[in-house]
């Protein structure tokens, strides 16, 4: 069996055991992406405290953000994160319309939240390629300004995260694929292997 991510563990510390704890006491075992972000305990809860700030006073339901970070997790081919979200998403919706989003179709999504999805697929495409009509088209679907802000750096901030998981080999983990819906699962075809 190969090693869950490229990198050994970091060495202990008391950052390092109260992440490792954290995860313990919320999932049962320690994420593969914890060990990789846990190099620079630091950084990662910075990036979770700018992450916290951008959605604690955002105007994007739970549901919406669900669906626009399962959208660019699939369209960025990143497993990890497809599952995670994808389960997330089908708490919040259903199973079907979770694997729908991960595989790129938004028929059971309102019209706000099938507008969030194609922005982030958009947005991981080329975000060179939108244009100010795009724009329009997301605020014809209901969003602020504000919002589509919102939304735009949610995506950016998953594919920085996504990018550091991948590019250093985090794999899923076992435990996460075990618990996540089996259309969920199904629909993530891409990606690291569990």
């Amino acid at each position: 069996m190969s090693r869950p991510t490229f990198l050994p563990d970091p060495p202990p510390g008391p950052a390092v055991t109260a992440a490792y704890d954290e995860d313990v006491a919320s999932d049962g075992y320690v994420n593969n992406l914890t060990r990789v972000w846990c190099w620079r305990p630091d950084v990662s809860a910075s990036f979770q405290a700018v992450r916290a700030e951008l959605l604690g006073d955002s105007g994007l339901s739970a549901r919406e953000v669900a669906v626009l970070v399962a959208a660019t997790a699939a369209a960025r081919g990143d497993a990890y994160c497809a599952l995670a979200w994808g389960a997330r998403l089908a708490d919040l919706s259903d199973e079907a319309t979770a694997a729908d989003v991960l595989g790129g179709a938004d028929g059971e999504l309102s019209g706000r939240e099938a507008a969030l999805a194609g922005w982030a697929r958009q947005v991981v495409r080329d975000p060179n390629a939108t244009t100010e009509d795009d724009v329009r088209g997301l605020r014809e679907a209901g969003l602020s300004d504000r919002e589509v802000f919102e939304a735009t750096t949610l995506v950016a901030f998953r594919l920085a995260f996504s990018t550091v998981n991948d590019a250093l080999g985090a794999r899923p983990d076992q435990q996460l694929a075990e618990r996540v819906p089996p259309l969920v699962r199904d629909a993530v075809t891409f990606g690291r292997p569990v």
